[in-house]
């Protein structure tokens, strides 16, 4: 700090010691002692003070405007709480539409559904043959339905005979 070495040092030591005697040299001595603790002491505290402004300054910073950090959220969410009510005013009015559509929709598939069942109504006319065409599908023959196997067991029980091809009547009681 002042750049003051030993030989310097033992200088000062030994014209105090001319100075001021052997007698007064060590009160002298504690009397500088003292400043020199008060001096530091002094010079910690600022130190430490100015440590302590600087640390609130960064964190003042590095917080920044808890306030204006608050309004500005709160513009946001308005902001976008007035952008949803458009949008959903906006889909109203197409599920409005959409409704008005869907019921002239609705009118036609009645009038349909009229139509249909008017034609179901009517006496059922046989169906003409195409052009040229005879209808070749005969009816099926009686024999071909009592041949026709409507029930028929994979495996017969144990104990039980076993049952014929075709048609099969419950077991009685």
């Amino acid at each position: 700090m002042f750049d003051i070495g030993f030989s310097e040092l033992l200088l000062v030591a030994v014209v105090a010691l001319l100075v001021l005697g052997p007698e007064r040299l060590p009160k002298a001595a504690r009397f500088a002692g003292l400043w020199v603790r008060k001096a530091r002491a002094q010079w910690y505290s600022v130190k430490s003070e100015f440590e302590r402004e600087m640390a609130s300054d960064e964190l003042k910073r590095s917080v920044g405007n808890p306030l204006g950090d608050l309004r500005n959220a709160v513009s946001e969410a308005s902001r976008e709480l007035g952008d949803v009510g458009r949008e959903l005013g906006d889909s109203l009015r197409d599920a409005e539409a959409l409704a008005k559509t869907d019921a002239l929709a609705d009118a036609d598939a009645a009038t349909a559904v009229q139509d249909i069942s008017a034609a179901l109504e009517a006496p059922a006319e046989p169906p003409t043959e195409a052009a040229g065409e005879p209808n070749t599908e005969k009816p099926p023959v009686q024999s071909e339905l009592d041949n026709f196997a409507f029930y028929t067991d994979p495996e017969p029980a144990p104990g039980s005979a076993p049952r014929a091809a075709g048609r099969t009547e419950p077991p009685a009681p």
